[in-house]
């Protein structure tokens, strides 16, 4: 992209945020914006394709701090002084423009009284100073993010799933060159493969992206007709997943190289898939630790017994101690979570005194003879010991 063409967008306002948008909210409306224009959910829609296709370039300069500070970088320099020259003399007839890289890199190599800044915008710009420069350099694809929901159990024990995408990637029919198969794109002899041409005006020397080939440095003859030059198409691809043992609710598994394709043959993206646990009826989580509340009698906390409990596996014979109090945890050794690297939780279980809403005459009976026989015990001393002064 030229430095015309980036400078000439505006990627807070595709999001839909603010430039002082934190990174946070910037992902947020990010992943909204992406869920309602996905292409599956809007089949032959084109105008929702397009706009897929714009909120994930703005998110992938965006999101990345480093692209982010220069964007805004030259937005406050040059954003406001029109896409044809940036409002410098000499700019504003003809084709337009000029690369601001050269300018401030110098000519021939030579830097001027700017230093670093000419170093940093000939990066921003995908430019060099030197007659060799080519305009387009290798960039890395962009991090691709999506969901997956699973079920408590899946978490737990981990789960292999399939992953459906519908995402931008290299086109499978020109191998990602933009030309239709059996041609190929031919350097321009216009730019001799640079991407750039030079022109004078006055004192100043300007470059400006190549009019013939648009500043790629090669031009196509025959389009391929699925990408349309591009070399990118959006296609629908299944993935295998691996859920490892013992994830979290909202955790990211990151898929090296699985996400948007580089240009100009560099590296590929990742893809992020974050997964969301549906919670369990009866089982809750610690960390390690899985939690359940297990009703009981009176008798049972008060006499002590043995109360069978579920695990994920089957299920284990818990003892009661006499005396128990309501609220007790117990624990299970071992049958919690178990993770690849060989920790290992516990089952931790609650104990809860189950009060019946209804009593017959016979269990009504028993439980008066049973307080009058409690009478000289009471249960909250340290209570009625301060009721006394009051």
């Amino acid at each position: 992209m030229s430095a015309r063409e980036w400078v000439g967008k505006d990627f807070y306002k595709e999001l839909g945020v603010s430039s002082d948008a934190t990174a946070d909210e910037i992902k947020k409306a990010y992943r909204k914006l992406a869920k309602e224009n996905h292409p599956d959910a809007n089949q032959g829609n084109a105008n929702a394709e397009k706009k897929f296709k714009s909120v994930s370039e703005a998110y992938g300069v965006l999101s990345d701090p480093a692209k982010r500070k220069e964007y805004d970088e030259a937005k406050r320099l040059f954003g406001t002084g029109g896409a044809g020259g940036f409002g410098f003399p000499g700019a504003g007839g003809g084709s337009g423009g000029f690369d601001v890289s050269d300018m401030f890199g110098g000519a021939g190599g030579q830097q001027g009284g700017f230093g670093g800044l000419g170093d940093m915008l000939g990066g921003l710009f995908n430019r060099r100073s030197s007659a060799g420069a080519t305009a387009n350099r290798p960039q890395r694809g962009a991090d691709v993010e999506t969901d997956v929901r699973i079920d408590f159990v899946e978490a737990v024990k981990g789960a292999t799933l399939p992953l459906r995408l519908s995402s931008p990637a290299t086109c499978s029919t020109c191998g990602g060159n933009g030309a239709k198969p059996g041609t190929h794109p031919r350097t321009c002899p216009n730019c001799s493969g640079s991407g750039l041409v030079s022109r004078s005006q006055g004192a100043f020397a300007f470059s400006e992206p190549c009019p013939d080939c648009r500043g790629r440095g090669t031009i196509i003859d025959e389009l391929c007709p699925e990408c349309a030059g591009e070399g990118i198409s959006t296609r629908t691809r299944t993935l295998t997943v691996r859920i490892p043992p013992g994830v979290s609710d909202e955790q990211r598994i990151r898929l090296a190289n699985q996400g948007e394709p580089g240009r100009g043959g560099a590296q590929a993206g990742d893809l992020y898939v974050r997964v969301h646990v549906a919670p369990h009826p009866l089982f809750g989580r610690k960390d390690l630790n899985l939690t359940i509340t297990v009703p009981v009698s009176f008798t049972e906390l008060a006499l002590g017994g043995t109360v069978a409990v579920p695990t994920l596996d089957g299920k284990v014979s818990l003892k009661i101690p006499p005396g128990t109090s309501s609220g007790r945890v117990l624990r299970v050794r071992g049958k919690g979570i178990s993770k690849r690297d060989g920790s290992q939780g516990d089952l931790l279980v609650t104990l809860q005194a189950a009060v019946p809403a209804k009593l017959d005459d016979k269990a009504k009976e028993a439980l008066e003879t049973y307080a009058a026989a409690m009478s000289e015990h009471d249960p909250r001393p340290e209570i009625t010991e301060l009721l006394k002064d009051r």
